[in-house]
């Protein structure tokens, strides 16, 4: 059986990074996990080919090859979602969709045969078997989450890694936290499930054996959720795998109470962790407490932000404004405690409701419902009719990206956070690729930033403030600045 894996196109939003990307000659920031890890559940001696529409076409001749399209996708590739059902389903392939988009919303996909929702590690095993027996049913999901220590080690050889910045690995699924907006409950539950440190540290083996020396993603959506699992098993098993490997560096999503567990703090950025990404929201504590952020409630986020990155991580940093409890001033809030902190990379957006939330459920009920979100994160859209009135959201949130990626705000902003982050010193010898795109992002830099961007003058001011006071750091600090011209990119109006 011919199996072609398809994973939609991603349009440019803040995170695919895509205009930072072409510095070091790459054309996505990390391939699809969830693709190759259901290739390892199929069949032995089904043929499989991935096509991730982000680095590469999908051809008419692939299509004539294949007898199964298996398409897996999340709410923001929709629209590329459809365009590439239509055409293997003119090929006369047959379509097989699963992942978060057909979860949620399979009901408007009439062109798919077959839904394999939910955990594939659950429902793919039951379609495979009617399948083969002849008697496929439309739609197969499941209420039950899977034991992920029975899930396979993903098929990294489907991948062409030189066109990606990072890899990406899986511990946990699931969150211990309710917030309302957030469907990482409705999709994985809330009682965090890991899989075993012998199984990532054989995951990360075939990865290195597989060639990849270069960054690795965590993709858990809160990689503290279980945290006895993480102090007690993972982390003392990463910081001995990367005694002869210490070329990897990790990133990954949190809570901010991370910052109230200095040992764990410590131990991650021994493991290698480098940068994470924490939900804060907003400075609001009205606003916290209606969307059930309570762990983000009556704590100095500014003092466990800067305690992190003094420890040796970099904070990235996600934002809403539009919450009911939201007033006119929320907007400089923002703008004031985003540069106060020394997020560099802080991605702020309108409140949205994605489907299954209680935010939807509560806003479906009394009329305040515009539709379907977009699913990205910063087009300046929502589906909400938020109280300040729509004017107003967009007029403040519009003002909050014009600022906060301003080049001058925004270098300022990088040397904020330079001045409290702490990396460990740790003597890495790069591989020679490694070294080869750290030096064309540098000399591209200099050439698009330095001689040719409107900021120049900051770009040029901060290299030389970095080499004064923070040598170590000039290759974060010129990372940063690309990174910020992708922001200022994605972000104008």
């Amino acid at each position: 059986m011919n199996t072609l894996l398809i994973y939609p196109e991603i349009p440019e939003t803040f995170w695919s990074f895509k205009h930072a990307l072409r510095f070091i000659g790459k054309r996505a920031s990390q391939p699809p996990l969830g693709l190759v890890t259901v290739a390892s559940m199929l069949p032995e001696d089904w043929s499989v080919q991935l096509i991730d529409l982000n680095v590469r076409s999908l051809k008419e001749s692939h299509l004539k090859w294949a007898d199964l399209v298996l398409v897996s996708a999340m709410t923001l590739q929709r629209d590329s979602a459809r365009e590439v059902i239509s055409r293997s389903k003119n090929a006369g392939c047959t379509v097989i969709a699963g992942g978060p988009l057909f979860t949620l919303e399979h009901e408007t996909f009439n062109q798919v045969d077959y839904f394999v929702l939910n955990e594939a590690e659950i429902t793919l095993p039951i379609f495979l078997e009617d399948f083969r027996s002849g008697t496929p049913r439309h739609i197969y999901s499941s209420t039950e989450f899977a034991d992920l220590e029975g899930s396979p080690v993903p098929r990294w050889a489907l991948y062409e890694q030189n066109r990606y910045a990072t890899m990406g690995i899986q511990f946990s699924r699931g969150c211990p936290f309710d917030c309302e907006f957030c469907n990482v409950t409705t999709l994985f539950g809330h009682k965090p499930r890991t899989k075993s440190a012998a199984q990532i540290i054989h995951e990360l083996d075939a990865l290195y054996e597989s060639g990849w020396r270069g960054n690795v993603f965590f993709v858990d959506d809160n990689l503290i959720g279980n945290r006895k699992a993480l102090k007690e098993e993972l982390l003392p098993a990463l910081i001995k795998w990367r005694k002869n490997k210490l070329g990897y560096r990790f990133n990954t999503q949190a809570s901010i109470n991370l910052a109230d567990d200095e040992q764990l703090t410590r131990s991650m950025v021994e493991a290698g962790f480098r940068t994470v990404f924490i939900g804060v929201e907003t400075p609001s504590e009205e606003s916290l407490s209606e969307c059930g952020k309570k762990h983000n409630l009556h704590r100095n986020l500014v003092d466990d932000i800067k305690k992190l990155q003094h420890a040796g991580l970099e904070v990235q940093g996600g934002f809403i404004v539009g919450f009911d409890h939201d007033t006119n001033s929320i907007f400089q809030r923002q703008i004031d405690f985003i540069q106060k902190t020394g997020i560099v990379t802080a991605m702020v957006g309108m409140l949205q409701a994605p489907i299954g939330t209680k935010l939807f459920e509560r806003l479906n009920k009394t009329g305040r419902l515009l539709g379907q979100m977009s699913g990205d994160n910063v087009d300046g859209s929502t589906n909400i009719l938020p109280r300040m009135g729509l004017d107003t959201l967009h007029q403040g949130y519009q003002h909050i990206l014009e600022t906060i990626y301003h080049p001058r705000l925004y270098y300022e902003r990088v040397k904020t956070f330079l001045r409290e982050y702490e990396p460990p010193r740790v003597h890495i010898k790069l591989p020679f690729r490694q070294i080869f795109e750290n030096l064309r992002a540098l000399i591209r830099s200099m050439v698009q930033l330095g001689m040719l961007g409107k900021e120049r003058l900051e770009y040029w001011k901060l290299l030389g403030w970095t080499l004064l006071r923070r040598p170590r750091q000039l290759p974060t600090a010129v990372t940063l600045a690309i990174y910020g011209y992708h922001f200022r990119t994605i972000c104008s109006p």
